[in-house]
Parts: C-alpha cells; sequence; structure tokens
C-alpha cells in the first residue's frame, strides 16, 4: 500500500493469529458479545460485525494469518492491490482491542489511542492463495504423516494472508446510564 510519506498512522499493531473454525475475532475487551448474524455476514462479506465485535473469515482453519490495526487521523481509502474490503465500525469503550482465536484464545491486544467510536475499512490480501495452498496439502497429507510433519507443512505457506483494519476516531463512546 503507498502512503502519503507526511500522513502516518498514529497507532498500528500486528499479531499473526490461527484461524480456528476459519474465524479470527476483534472485539473491545469488556464487549465480547458473540453474535451469529455477524458471524454469518462474513461469510458472506469476509469482514462483518455488530459494532462492537468483527468477525474475520479465512477460507481455512490452520495456517496463520497476520492481522493488522492502524488507526489514522483521517480516513483511509483501501490499496488498489486489496483482494476485497467492506467499510467497518468498531466501537471500544475501554479503549482495548482483543484479536481472539476461538479454540487457542487471545492472540494480541492493542491499545487505542483513545476509547471510542471508529469507522473504517477492513481489506486483505492473500485469502485465496492460502486457501489452494492449505486444501493441496491437506489433499497431499497420508496416513504416515507425524503431526509435526503435518505443522510443518502449515509453516511452509508460500503465501501470506493478511486482514487488515484501517480505522479513524469518529468520536467518544456515549455514556450509558446505568439506571436503564
Amino acid at each position: 500500500m503507498e502512503v502519503d510519506a507526511l500522513m502516518a498512522p498514529l497507532a498500528e499493531y500486528s499479531v499473526k493469529a490461527i484461524p480456528d473454525r476459519r474465524i479470527v475475532e476483534v472485539y473491545d475487551a469488556d464487549a465480547y458479545l458473540g453474535d451469529e448474524e455477524a458471524l454469518k455476514a462474513s461469510e458472506r462479506q469476509v469482514v462483518a460485525g455488530n459494532g462492537y465485535h468483527l468477525f474475520l473469515n479465512s477460507l481455512q482453519p490452520t495456517i496463520r494469518v497476520t492481522v493488522t490495526i492502524r488507526i489514522w487521523p483521517t480516513e483511509q481509502e483501501p490499496p488498489a492491490g486489496a483482494d476485497g474490503s467492506v467499510p467497518v465500525t468498531l466501537e471500544s469503550e475501554t479503549g482495548l482491542l482483543v484479536i481472539n482465536q476461538l479454540t487457542y484464545g487471545p492472540a494480541g491486544e492493542m491499545e487505542l489511542p483513545e476509547p471510542g467510536v471508529y469507522e473504517g475499512h477492513a481489506w486483505w490480501t492473500g485469502r485465496e492463495s492460502t486457501a489452494a495452498y492449505y486444501n493441496d496439502a491437506l489433499a497431499r497429507i497420508g496416513d504416515d504423516w507425524t503431526v509435526e510433519q503435518i505443522r510443518q507443512g502449515w509453516a511452509e505457506c508460500p503465501f501470506e494472508e493478511i486482514y487488515t483494519l484501517d480505522l479513524h476516531f469518529v468520536r467518544p463512546s456515549e455514556e450509558v446510564d446505568e439506571d436503564d
């Protein structure tokens, strides 16, 4: 992605995560709310959420993917070389985002510059090529393969599956009246 040399992200965080059951989640540390509708929407549009919780939907369940979150001073357009993109909104009342692997737990956490509502785009690259490698490798695995040989096969994937959230701060979170 070409970035204006004068404009750099205010914050950036990257982590490798296993897309367990083909999903990696990004959510506010205090807002872990599962959402079947958003999960199903991620099957159609790759990344979907409910405002507090995003689901990133891979086409394979095993090979580590890279999740990058960048906070910009202004809205950014997805790069021309992206395989796809969707607009996203993510609210973080705590200012701490969790990148989670369903069975394995958190892969990492990102502290945002400030709590509040962020908008922008999720975009991805390498999703289909990584899935094709996974399917080809799976077809070659024989009964005599050890777990270590299989792990090595996944680690040798020549493609990198990347999901990037390019977000910018929109507004503070609305205060919730505890009496409501």
